[in-house]
């Protein structure tokens, strides 16, 4: 029997995190959180990883544990992730995932094993240098001959995943396609029980996105911006490509005025959370908690209690 666990999932702002430190207290779990960018040290602001006073003594993992000049993959979040779950479910706790990066969250619920390959392996860079002098064409063509489906599957667009496709074959023999069949015919390595949040009305949730926004400005987002440039990161760090962080840079480097940037923001993040709630309704298993006007975190306890004790937690 693969072992339980449970996930809280929802759009941005949705109160994912309040739900999973509420559980944590309930059923003596602990947090661990699948937010692809809460991972990044010195950004709190911006991603609204939780401040001490709101996890209330309850453990989180997979925050604030990478250098904001790394760039991390789904498959480095699960290769990191799943030990500390493991670990958790090993000293008698509830591991309860929390977090809105769907690709992420799926990994470590698979327990899927990743394809080898490394961003900055000797493989990537040539192919990396070939896609620089030569375009996507002759390398889309290349994976045409060896991973025709993956070819047809992928957009001559998606440089990164058809780079990716042929490093895999490359460094192993196997086509992508083929790991990838191989990885979803095994079975769960988690038994997870699925609770997400979401809002009757989208003016309900865009209202509460936006007043997030303005909460993230007023608490200095701009001056989290300016501390991680002058720290020497990068302009290009995949860290600073994240919303709220991009918009903020353009404030610093004099490209937007911060109400132009607060609006951009605003208008990106109700973008993600509609993105966010399309990924996550492909998954039929997820109980969903429905909010209206305002969010009932004592409603939603009480429901997440029954749909828990449905699936054996007590």
């Amino acid at each position: 029997m693969a072992p339980k666990i449970v996930c809280v999932v929802g759009p941005t702002a949705c109160g994912k995190t309040t739900l999973g430190v509420l559980l944590a207290k309930r059923y003596g779990g602990e947090v661990v959180s699948a937010d692809s960018m809460q991972i990044y040290r010195g950004m709190t602001i911006g991603t609204a990883a939780p401040t001490a006073e709101e996890m209330d003594g309850v453990p989180h993992h997979m925050i604030a544990v990478a250098d904001p000049a790394e760039s991390w993959s789904a498959a480095r979040y699960a290769q990191t992730a799943i030990p500390l779950v493991d670990d958790i479910l090993a000293r008698g706790k509830l591991p309860i995932l929390v977090g809105g990066t769907g690709l992420w969250l799926d990994a470590v619920v698979q327990g899927r094993e990743f394809a080898p390959g490394q961003a900055g392996g000797a493989v990537r860079r040539e192919l990396e240098e070939r896609l620089e002098s030569g375009g996507i064409e002759p390398l889309l063509q290349e994976l045409r001959q060896v991973d025709p489906a993956a070819a047809e599957r992928l957009h001559p667009a998606d440089t990164k995943r058809i780079l990716r496709a042929l490093e895999v074959y490359r460094e192993t023999g196997k086509t992508i396609t083929a790991h990838n069949e191989e990885t979803r015919s095994l079975p769960p390595r988690y038994d997870a029980v699925w609770i997400g949040l979401r809002f009757a009305d989208r003016a309900d949730m865009r209202m509460l996105i936006d007043r997030r926004v303005d909460q993230m400005v007023e608490a200095g987002l701009l001056d989290e911006v300016r501390r991680l440039l002058e720290s020497g990161l990068p302009r290009d760090a995949t860290a600073l490509q994240a919303i709220g962080y991009k918009e903020f840079l353009g404030v610093l480097e004099g490209e937007a005025t911060v109400e132009q940037a607060i609006a951009e923001v605003k208008l990106r993040s109700r973008q993600y959370a509609k993105r966010q709630l399309t990924w996550l309704r492909r998954n039929p298993n997820i109980h969903w908690i429905t909010w209206g006007k305002e969010r009932d975190f004592e409603r939603a306890l009480q429901r997440s209690t029954e749909i828990l004790s449905a699936h054996g937690l007590g």
